[in-house]
């Protein structure tokens, strides 16, 4: 089945289809699209006028060396930043709800929303800044964040917060690609033939390791700070801004080029083994949708905790156990991380149930980082299986079929959940949650063990 959503030429559509909350295949890295990324510079560099390669000729090696050392961290904090206001209302919720009267169920609509944004600028506009330029991207894309928090800061009616979420959905989908695209280029220019190990921890700190901080942060200032539904929104949108000016400062590694712009497939019609990495990208985003929507309202409620803070560590937890079971996953051969994943998954979900059902939020905090250490995880084996055996000329494709798959199961499970507490109560309603994604897990488990058996053969000793 193929829907044609957006894209551009074939050249240079498909790579930029970076992971929002993941590390792509292979070694570890944080994204297909960066590790290929750099195809335009050799372009750029045969496309420049000479008068430019003679005046660029002039600055010194080692000054342009640091110029892009400086910008790699430059970039990495405004990856960061911009990651941490997408988790900023996450641990608020619960004041929302309490201000206006919200059902949880508005709460996950206000959530899923995001997922919305996310979804139409990851293939509307992920990809063009191998040839508009990565600024020409990542700056427009910053300012629809600044946007969205004034919006936060305007209002706490309900339409308005939907399109707070969605415009902040739309700013995320352009720089997750953009920026982790933009990381490689840097990382190169900085250190020409160097492993890449320091691009793909840095992005994967800042890419997901940013998820959770933006909820902490919010949390801790909700608590302890005066105006809590305004304070988290100036403090992001101060650093936003100023995030704006660094980037405008850092050097481009993209020359702008002429190229036709044109729809992108999304396609999911590549086998049964995609559709397996499709249900796991599935259950991975569920675990998220679910810790980042619902469950501060769990923790402030069934579990009698009503600490913002405490809500923000919850979703803090979860976003780190994924970094780094990422990160110590990276050199693993892709059956072992779907198995690994698969198992924490389990355990974790199990776990959060059974904190919830004994109202133990260290149980239910330690489910959380190991459900969401198997979901990295789990997310990454599947970008990785896609990535493999797609063919190269369908590449994007895949990967955009992917996403819209994994974005279904970042909003369609909290969706549900928000909707079944209307008539049961939250711990039965998270009992049915995980008992489906156990069955989900189990059929994963079973469709793996088929085929990776010979993948494993070859890589035992």
């Amino acid at each position: 089945m193929d829907v044609m959503i957006a894209g551009a030429d074939r050249g240079g559509m498909s790579l930029d289809l970076t992971p929002l909350i993941v590390t792509a295949p292979g070694a570890g890295s944080p994204g297909t699209a960066a590790t290929m990324a750099t195809a335009p510079d050799a372009r750029a560099e045969a496309a420049t006028p000479p008068a430019t390669r003679s005046h660029a000729a002039t600055t010194t090696p080692a000054a342009s060396s640091r110029r892009h050392g400086v910008g790699f961290w430059t970039v990495a904090a405004t990856f960061l930043v911009a990651m941490a206001y997408s988790t900023v209302p996450s641990p608020l919720f619960p004041l929302y709800v309490a201000r206006e009267g919200f059902s949880t169920f508005a709460v996950t609509v206000v959530f899923a929303s995001f997922a919305v944004g996310v979804v139409i600028s990851l293939v509307l506009a992920g990809h063009v800044s191998d040839w508009l330029g990565r600024k020409a991207i990542l700056l427009p894309a910053l300012g629809l964040e600044v946007a969205s928090a004034v919006l936060f800061l305007s209002s706490t009616a309900l339409p308005v917060l939907i399109l707070a979420r969605v415009i902040n959905g739309l700013g995320v989908g352009m720089i997750a690609a953009t920026a982790t695209a933009y990381l490689h280029d840097l990382h190169t220019r900085h250190r020409p033939g160097a492993s890449l190990r320091r691009f793909e921890v840095v992005s994967t700190a800042a890419n997901i390791g940013g998820l959770g901080v933006g909820a902490l942060l919010a949390g801790v200032l909700a608590q302890y700070a005066a105006s809590p539904l305004s304070t988290p929104y100036v403090v992001l949108a101060v650093l936003l801004v100023v995030s704006i000016v660094a980037v405008a400062l850092t050097p481009e590694t993209v020359t702008r080029r002429q190229v036709s712009y044109r729809p992108q497939r999304i396609s999911t019609g590549h086998g049964a083994g995609y559709l397996v990495a499709g249900a796991g990208a599935f259950s991975a985003f569920a675990v998220f949708g679910v810790f980042t929507s619902v469950s501060p309202g769990f923790v402030a409620g069934e579990l009698h905790h009503p600490s913002r803070a405490l809500a923000g560590l919850v979703v803090f937890i979860v976003f780190g156990g994924a970094a780094l079971a990422q990160t110590l996953t990276s050199g693993m051969p892709v059956p072992v991380q779907r198995a690994l994943g698969l198992g924490a998954q389990a355990i974790g979900v199990l776990l959060v149930v059974a904190g919830m059902d004994a109202a133990g939020f260290p149980l239910f905090l330690v489910g959380g980082a190991v459900a969401g250490a198997g979901a990295g995880v789990q997310f990454k084996a599947a970008i990785g299986a896609v990535t493999r055996t797609a063919a190269p000329a369908k590449r994007g494709e895949a990967l955009a079929g992917l996403f819209f798959i994994a974005y279904l199961g970042l909003s369609v499970p909290s969706l549900s959940i928000g909707l079944a507490t209307r008539f049961l109560p939250p711990t039965t309603v998270m009992t049915w949650f995980a008992g489906i994604l156990l069955v989900l897990l189990a059929v994963l488990a079973a469709a793996h063990r088929r085929s990776d058996l010979p993948q494993l053969s070859r890589c035992a000793p």
